[in-house]
């Protein structure tokens, strides 16, 4: 049975988190993927990764344009598992606590947000004022989950691509996906 993840990659700073999510994406048995980019997360792509979109949207099963409204994820009959913004500006955060459906990104969040399904914010800002953390209140009072791509060193991380991979392996946890990046906590040892 073919499970869909919804990835969106909008204008906040961490376009890396998108683009391994689907990397990681790609691996996980019976997982079909539907990319959407906003036109300023395609500037941080290419700034801060410095790789050709093509090659991105090659590792999506399907790319949607932004402005495409009527696209299949724009739809609640369209099944799909989860939706996760990666990385989630405020402007799209503001957009998504306020029901505004102005592109396909914040479109096809709304729907996950009727229908019910997991949405997973990877808000990208520091510090944050009131307002950002308003809409973080609104979104988590609809049934999103914010998850601000936050390392954890507990994991002794060696490099930036360990802590991206552990925020990731948490990400598609609860996502409703494998965790195949990042093992649990074993806890630490009694010292007494």
């Amino acid at each position: 049975m073919i499970r869909r993840l919804i990835i969106g990659i909008t204008g906040a700073s961490g376009a890396i988190y998108g683009v391994r999510l689907l990397e990681i994406a790609r691996t996980l048995p019976d997982v079909e993927t539907h990319l959407i980019v906003s036109p300023a997360g395609w500037l941080n792509v290419d700034h801060e990764l410095e790789r050709p979109r093509h090659e991105i949207e090659a590792l999506a099963d399907v790319v949607h344009a932004p402005r495409n409204i009527g696209a299949s994820i724009a739809s609640g009959s369209f099944a799909a598992e989860a939706m996760v913004i990666a990385p989630c500006s405020m402007r799209t955060l503001a957009a998504v606590a306020h029901g505004l459906s102005d592109n396909l990104v914040t479109r096809a969040a709304d729907v996950a947000l009727k229908e019910r399904r997991r949405l997973l914010l990877l808000v990208r800002e520091t510090p944050l004022n009131l307002a950002h953390l308003r809409n973080m209140v609104a979104v988590t009072e609809m049934g999103g989950i914010i998850f601000p791509p936050l390392p954890g060193f507990y994991q002794r991380p060696a490099s930036i691509e360990d802590m991206v991979d552990h925020t990731l392996g948490r990400v598609l946890e609860l996502a409703g996906f494998p965790n195949t990046r990042s093992p649990p906590w074993p806890g630490l040892q009694n010292s007494n």
